[in-house]
Formats: C-alpha cells, structure tokens, sequence
C-alpha cells in the first residue's frame, strides 16, 4: 500500500491554475488532481502563507475522499494566499471566482473551507457571476444531464445545503438557527467513532473525549458524542482551553457550542493556551477529535494520550498529525499502529457526502434523511475495512488500501 500511496502522492496534477490579483497581493491556486469521471470537486480556503503544494496535498485527498462519499469525480482545491481578516477580502474572493469561472462552469465543483464561507460568500459571489450553484462544474462535468434533470439537481442542492435543521436529536439550537451545512461534518466525524464501537465491540457511553479545536467540526462533533452518552473531558483551541476530569454535560457543551465567538471557544475561567497544550494531552481519554487546522498533532501529544488509554482517534481535521508527507507519515504510522485512527477521508467526508447525495436523482431533502445518508456512507466505509480485517489497528491504512483499488 505505501508503495501505491507514493506513486499516487507523485503523480502530477491534471491541472493547476495560478492567479495573481491585479489589485492586491494576493494570489492563489486551483489545483485539480485528475478529472476523473469528467470532473473534479473541492473547497475554497484562504490564509496567509498558503502554499501551491499545501493545494496540491488536499485535493488529492479530497480524490481519496471521493471513493467513499462519491461521486465517482477527482480531487481538487482552490487555495488563496490573503489575510482572511483584511477588509479587501469580499473584492479578492469576487475577482477570484471570476477568475475561475470556466472551471467552475464545466468541470470544477466548489464550496466553503478555511476562512470561506460557503452561505455568505462562496454562492452568493458566484451566483452573480452566472453560476446556477458552486457545484455546476461538477453536475455538467460527470453527471451531464439534460436541461430538466439539471435544474431538479440544482434545485435539490440548493436546498439542501441550507436546509435548516428542525430534528431536535441533530440540532443544539430550539430556534432553527442551524443549517445542514452547519452541522453535518461534526456529526459525521461523531458517527464515525459510534460506528467503530458498534463494529468493532465496545460501548461509546462514558468514554471520556479530548476535542481539539472549537469551529463548526469540533463543536458539532463535541455535542453529537455528549448526546450519544461519551463524556467530553477537555477542550483546546488557539485560544485557550477548557478541563473538566468528570466530563462536561450535554448542557453544558450546547452551550459552549452556541457561545463560541466565530469558529474560537469562549466561555469564562478558561485556561491559556500554553496552560491547556501543558495539561490536556495527560489528563486522559479514549477518544480524540482532532478538528483543528491541519499538521498540529505531534508525537509527543500522541505518545501522552496513549499512554493515558487512548482508543480512537477520529479525524475531524484533513491530515491531522504533523508530518511532511501528503499521506500517512511516521506519526500517522506510529498513531494507526497503538489505536484505532478513522482516517479524514472517512470521518469528515460529511459535507462532500452530502453534495453527493443532493446531485442523485430525487434525493429527499429532508435533514433526517440527508443525516442518516452520511450516517450510514462513513458506516459503510468502516464496515468495508472490518471486512478487509477486523483487528483494531492500521485502520488507515486498510482504508487507503481499499480506496487506492478504485484510483491506481
């Protein structure tokens, strides 16, 4: 398998584009890894420092994230080098997608990512260039279907990415505050750890979690496990952290999760991020939700979780361990070797699921049904690699084993 995963890391990119802002500094990269079955999809992200390969390396996870949410398309990304928090951001995005437009028209499918929001940036800008949903590329590219059929799937994905969530078991808000898009990585990320106990034997209830992070993934993931029974014990974002030996209650990380500031915890008495990162990877826990930015999980935070009972570790953040390599490195290695690691194209494939699913003929747009499909999508994943062998560990790489079948 390593062998294939380095051939698959090696080979170049179908296509890159590289765009430099006439009127800022900012520049940017749409990287598409192969257009496979005609079409290619991936996220928009910006932050300072962003790098063409740091693009490269996540749309060919995203190809790998494609065999098990489908459809059958390439993997790719859209990368901008700009300080999210500039006041000139809303003019580079607009001149950006403007850019992009052809990708986007005939084989490119994006959305939201870092620092780029899908609901209040990525449809709205594009809508006003001509683009029927950011998803268009993806639907004449693979799917070419015919004027009707196209409009009934433009129509399902626009409604179902912004589908309020009224179900009161998915929504840590009474007030439909929350949307599909809003939740349904965290919850998939979560269902990826309930389905691992069921497959694999143990129960979930009372397994005293660490959350790494505290945006939309973190936080969903936090409530959705604390709703299942699971015990959240520490929290720690850029911001600081949170310790509780006896575990928050379900009330209590609702109200964390609908009183962070943006995508960062707040809540008082919280302890500094030095003090947290000091503290946190020794308190204990069976299960760990990296949900941060990428590349921050070191060896030394593996080795102190392990030691303290570590179980699980479910991949809420693209490529979580902080290795060189695209793909599973030595601390990925190392992880998937002491525990169960449910690798990110499994775990957090809940958004690329659902655009998935949202492009099939007559799909019901209805939260309890879009849930159950990326419920039962990341079991079925997890199922195939049980099936290929069932001890515990090398998980991941069971998994790149069976998605590498479909794509070398």
């Amino acid at each position: 398998m390593k062998e294939q995963l380095r051939a698959f890391e090696e080979r170049p990119a179908e296509v890159v584009f590289h765009w430099h802002d006439a009127e800022t500094e900012a520049k940017g990269w749409v990287v598409i890894n192969s257009l496979r079955g005609g079409a290619a999809g991936g996220g928009t992200r910006m932050r300072s420092g962003l790098t063409e390969n740091e693009v490269l390396s996540l749309a060919k996870t995203m190809e790998i994230k494609f065999t098990v949410a489908g459809p059958a398309i390439g993997g790719a990304k859209s990368g901008i080098d700009f300080d999210p928090n500039d006041p000139r951001k809303e003019g580079v995005l607009k001149r950006w997608y403007k850019a992009i437009y052809p990708l986007l028209k005939n084989y490119y499918g994006t959305g939201g990512d870092l620092n780029v929001d899908q609901k209040t940036e990525v449809i709205p800008i594009t809508s006003e260039l001509g683009i029927l949903h950011p998803q268009e590329g993806v639907l004449n590219g693979h799917y070419q279907p015919g004027d009707f059929a196209k409009a009934r799937k433009i129509k399902q994905l626009q409604n179902g990415v912004s589908l309020s969530v009224d179900a009161a078991r998915l929504t840590p808000s009474k007030t439909g505050t929350f949307k599909v898009g809003d939740l349904i990585t965290g919850y998939g990320t979560a269902m990826s750890v309930e389905h691992f106990y069921t497959l694999w034997g143990g129960d979930l209830t009372q397994k005293r979690v660490i959350i790494q992070g505290w945006g939309n993934v973190a936080s969903g993931a936090a409530y959705y496990l604390s709703q299942m029974g699971a015990k959240v014990v520490g929290i720690i974002d850029k911001v600081g952290g949170l310790m509780k030996p006896e575990g928050f209650t379900l009330e209590e990380v609702t109200t964390l999760f609908n009183t962070k500031e943006g995508n960062a915890l707040s809540a008082p008495h919280m302890l500094s991020f030095e003090e947290a990162n000091r503290q946190i990877w020794s308190m204990g826990a069976e299960v760990f939700i990296p949900a941060a930015a990428s590349r921050l999980v070191n060896r030394m935070q593996l080795a102190q979780m392990l030691d303290n009972g570590l179980e699980v570790i479910s991949s809420g953040a693209n490529v979580p361990f902080a290795d060189e390599e695209i793909f599973y490195g030595p601390i990925a290695e190392l992880a998937d070797s002491k525990c169960a690691v449910i690798p990110d194209f499994i775990s957090n494939c809940g958004m690329a699921r659902v655009f998935g699913y949202l492009m099939q003929e007559d799909a019901i747009v209805e939260d309890e049904a879009i849930f159950e499909d990326v419920s039962t999508t990341i079991h079925n994943a997890l199922r195939d690699v049980y099936t290929f062998d069932n001890q515990s560990n090398f998980i991941t790489f069971k998994a790149y084993t069976n998605a590498l079948k479909l794509l070398i």
